[in-house]
């Protein structure tokens, strides 16, 4: 493919053949009810651990599916280091790796098949199996492969705890909180996978200890001497608890896990929450038919991506959040059908606002009226505000095309967010003040991710929101722009949670600035702006791996330039003004000189967070709608007399 002359601006007729093959490629990918919805891959654990599910159940083989899920897991093993990362590239994780050797081997994988034993080689010079995380340890405990004592407990008296209590549920964030209560169940009941065929894995233990590692961020020594004497507390004391309150707490736990099934979408639909809602019903007796455990194992089998040749489980879906973002781009790119399917997506995700049910979110904000939107198809306990704010924002730029029928959606949407604000002026994903970060000191958390605290992503959304509303002066947007303001890194970024990460970070930021009506002159922008301009590739382009949330960044480290972050730069930069500039020009050279044949974009690389150091999701949309946004961007101010961008995103 030729590539535009980096010496020349790229001509508009250029980039209008760009914009006109992607927006066809994006009509053809929405679904007839007026959706989008692309996949969304995780790392090796998610389908390793469907097999182990399915197995565990003792349910009939489906060889052909495992063939295929055993294709793609030995696909993503690397060849460098012979083991499974957490994303495209990445080095090795023992818990990926343990999870993908035990699927494979239990698929039938002979140990001493080459790959397995590489694999199992680098899992061993790691510390082995005992050197996983919790989940990890606890699936090899379930299966009886690897002893409970290393997992640290969890009683399910916890459940029954009043608010005020250091360790409550409501403390903890909605994926840890769906997570953990079906497990507290299984940890107490201790039950032993069925595993017909008697796979286990005892040649990945070494027999030497090794020390648990925490990928939290800013542990406290104090708090986790004391955290881990209460877990040898607990452990002595697991047989003593009253039967009788035992029973009345696991009863309370299934009366929670029942109340938020959630239909055939599942426990908080996501992945690991509905795995072990269908094995917490199972450890109880519940007969395969019984409805609570029916609906619960179909939530799972529908998060397969099933294709002709391989097979994989996602850990959740994103219909809303894709139909969302694609309804921006298409009306960036304008013209009749965009717009057409623009409208078709609006209508779709209408009827999706979450009206009548207070989730858990309530705990906090008993007073606020629900409004929001979720994730995924269905989650109505645990709408969150990214994705509120996103669709407010599509909704109110739509108004001058399809008249009022979005403003009781949009004051409710309003209403919801504003009402979530915490008390330091930012907002978190799916709950208000949800920042006990001493929790994270917990032996459970080793993964760092128990809570939901405010971040500079979802409050930079929140921000564009209101101010795209006409709100850029009220005492909440004061403290929100001072909450940014206090976020920012000494470079002039700021750091991306649900996205990767500091490009993802700072072009949210940027709008946020942008919208609220701060000129390009205010030194928080200025210094985001040099900081882009200065990561730039020679490419043209934009890049940052998952790397970059380690918890000893030490700055931006270059990577290859990918569609999505090349996008997300390019729109945080003509954000603020700078659609003229030599960095612009060269970004949308870079995205128009990487268009595919098919109009859009590819990208293996993930640029999705899940939670830091942890769990990374490669959007398969993202290098989609992305870059046609920023493209038709390009091109609209360029043809327009300002350089002023007039929408929050």
């Amino acid at each position: 493919m030729h590539s535009p002359s980096l010496s020349q601006p790229i001509s508009l007729v250029t980039i209008e053949h760009s914009i006109e093959r992607a927006t066809t490629a994006m009509a053809a990918s929405q679904r007839e009810d007026g959706h989008w919805v692309f996949e969304l891959e995780a790392d090796a654990t998610i389908p390793a651990e469907y097999i182990l599910l399915r197995h565990y159940l003792a349910e009939p083989v489906d060889a052909p599916l495992e063939a295929k899920i055993a294709r793609y897991l030995r696909r993503i093993q690397s060849d460098d280091h012979d083991g499974w990362g957490l994303f495209h590239g990445g080095a090795f994780d023992v818990s990926a790796s343990v999870k993908a050797y035990y699927a494979l081997k239990m698929i039938g994988d002979a140990p001493d098949a080459p790959h397995m034993a590489r694999a199992r080689d680098a899992i061993l010079a790691a510390g082995g199996a005992t050197a996983g995380n919790v989940f990890t340890r606890i699936q090899l405990a379930l299966f009886g492969a690897g002893p409970w004592r290393t997992v640290p407990t969890m009683p399910p008296e916890l459940i029954l705890t009043p608010r005020w209590f250091p360790i409550h549920l409501s403390k903890m964030s909605y994926w840890a909180r769906t997570v953990v209560v079906p497990l507290l169940v299984l940890a107490a009941l201790k039950p032993v996978a069925r595993n017909p065929l008697g796979i286990k894995v005892e040649e990945l233990y070494t027999g030497r200890p090794v020390k648990p590692e925490s990928k939290a961020a800013d542990t406290k020594w104090l708090w986790t001497i004391g955290f881990n004497t209460l877990d040898r507390v607990l452990k002595a004391g697991d047989r003593l608890w009253p039967k009788g309150l035992r029973q009345r707490a696991i009863q309370t736990c299934v009366d929670f896990v029942t109340e938020r099934l959630n239909g055939e979408d599942g426990l908080g639909a996501i992945y690991p929450a509905m795995a072990n809602s269908v094995m917490m019903f199972d450890a109880l007796g519940y007969p395969e038919d019984h409805p609570a455990r029916t609906i619960a194992r179909k939530s799972v089998e529908n998060l397969l991506i099933v294709g002709e040749d391989e097979a994989y489980c996602q850990p959740c879906v994103s219909p809303v959040w894709d139909t969302a973002l694609a309804a921006h781009a298409m009306m960036e790119a304008g013209g009749p059908e965009a717009e057409t399917q623009a409208t078709r997506a609006l209508d779709w995700l209408r009827p999706r606002q979450v009206l009548d049910v207070k989730g858990d979110w309530a705990d906090e904000k008993p007073d606020v009226r629900p409004g929001g939107w979720a994730f995924q198809y269905n989650n109505d306990h645990y709408p969150d505000l990214d994705d509120t704010a996103v669709v407010v924002m599509a909704m109110d730029r739509a108004r001058d095309r399809i008249g009022p029928v979005n403003d009781e959606a949009i004051v409710r949407g309003t209403e919801w967010t504003v009402g979530m604000q915490s008390r330091n002026g930012g907002w978190g994903a799916f709950d208000a003040d949800n920042s006990h970060h001493y929790l994270n000191n917990l032996p459970f958390a080793d993964h760092g991710a128990l809570l939901d605290p405010p971040t500079v992503d979802v409050s930079a959304r929140v921000i564009s929101m209101l101010a795209q509303l006409g709100e850029t002066d009220s005492p909440r947007m004061k403290a929100a722009l001072a909450y940014l303001e206090s976020e920012q890194e000494p470079d002039g970024s700021w750091f991306g949670r649900w996205g990767v990460n500091y490009i993802y970070g700072t072009w949210s930021a940027l709008c946020a600035l942008n919208a609220s009506g701060l000129g390009p002159e205010h030194p928080m922008i200025a210094r985001a702006v040099e900081w882009l301009r200065t990561i730039q590739n020679a490419d043209g382009g934009w890049g940052e791996d998952c790397d970059s949330y380690a918890l000893d960044y030490a700055g931006y480290t270059p990577a290859p330039s990918t569609a999505s972050q090349t996008a997300w730069a390019l729109l945080g930069l003509m954000a603020v003004g700078e659609v003229d500039s030599d960095a612009v020009a060269r970004g949308v050279t870079w995205l128009a000189a990487n268009q595919q044949a098919d109009g859009l974009w590819g990208q293996e690389q993930y640029t999705g967070g899940g939670f830091p150091r942890v769990f990374y999701l490669r959007y398969h949309g993202y290098p989609k709608y992305f870059p046609l946004w920023a493209i038709a961007r390009y091109r609209n101010l360029k043809r327009s007399n300002s350089a002023h961008v007039a929408f929050g995103m």
